[in-house]
């Protein structure tokens, strides 16, 4: 759901822009009291996870895939909305800036759109069907899962919505596209959210709240993340995502063509020039580095003051 340069009037991508930024410098001072720097290989982590996860397109109907947006995923782990949110926009921002993956303009309208309503949603989401549930930590994945599968849709529809005001495309058209699209997306980010807590949960509980503080080793996550960045990604679908795909149906995929910011990088598109196969997992594996050095810097930028 990255939305390049060209999708987005200028306007709406700065209106979007001031709202991402306000919200990110909410996120680090609610962060500095609900976070700190104990719990920063958690941050760390769980960004260079979701980068990681990111490079992995699942295929959906009608030769569309779909990525994991890991908001709600990143909101659990960190027991925090706040933290999700700097993990998702931290993600983001290196995506657009290493891996020409977003458009420099349009980053504000997707740090808004994953980082903020799709971390909001999924987190609120979440903790009502837990209480529905009854409370059990048994059903978290359960709930985090359909919260994850809801925060998707709700994040295509701002999009939509946001590509209407652009008048890149009409709503009558862009809305039902966008939602169908990503209503099988975000089943398949549901069941990611869902697998994963459940594995951490049997496998590995100090990754999650209320046993971080028994972090028990690297190992495991960080071979995880080697894996998921260096050898699946590999096997990503190669078919258009749920935006690009509405966009070519619509016609307006030629907007991003027209207009577009380019940062120099020789990790453009996740990949190497002249490696073939071998650059993309050297680009993920730097990618998710990168996400971990950052995210973990972070941490220690909103450590509590008595820490």
């Amino acid at each position: 759901m990255h939305i390049p340069d060209g999708f987005i009037s200028v306007p709406v991508a700065a209106a979007t822009g001031v709202i991402s930024v306000a919200a990110l410098g909410v996120a680090l001072g609610r962060s500095q009291v609900a976070f700190g720097i104990r719990r920063a290989p958690i941050l760390g982590l769980t960004t260079a996870f979701i980068f990681a996860a990111q490079m992995i397109n699942f295929p959906v109907a009608g030769g569309t895939s779909g990525h994991l947006l890991g908001g709600t995923l990143a909101a659990i782990i960190l027991d925090s909305p706040w933290a999700g949110t700097l993990c998702i926009a931290t993600v983001l921002i290196i995506q657009a800036v290493l891996f020409a993956d977003g458009g420099i303009t349009a980053l504000g309208t997707n740090i808004l759109n994953m980082g903020l309503i799709g971390v909001w949603v999924g987190w609120v989401l979440t903790q009502t069907l837990q209480r529905l549930f009854g409370g059990s930590q048994g059903r978290l994945p359960l709930a985090a899962g359909i919260a994850a599968g809801i925060s998707v849709v709700v994040a295509a529809i701002a999009c939509a919505i946001e590509l209407a005001l652009s008048g890149t495309a009409p709503i009558g058209i862009v809305l039902p596209a966008m939602t169908g699209t990503h209503i099988l997306i975000g089943i398949g980010e549901g069941l990611i959210t869902g697998s994963v807590l459940t594995y951490l949960a049997k496998a590995r509980p100090d990754l999650l709240p209320g046993e971080q503080q028994k972090f028990r080793g690297w190992l495991v996550p960080v071979v995880s993340i080697f894996l998921i960045a260096g050898v699946l990604s590999l096997f990503a679908s190669a078919w258009p995502d749920g935006l690009e795909k509405v966009a070519e149906n619509t016609g307006f995929i030629k907007l991003a063509e027209n207009v577009r910011v380019i940062v120099p990088t020789p990790l453009a598109d996740y990949s190497i020039q002249g490696l073939g196969t071998i650059g993309t997992s050297i680009a993920g594996l730097i990618g998710s580095a990168v996400c971990f050095a950052v995210a973990f810097g972070i941490a220690k930028v909103v450590k509590p003051k008595n820490a």
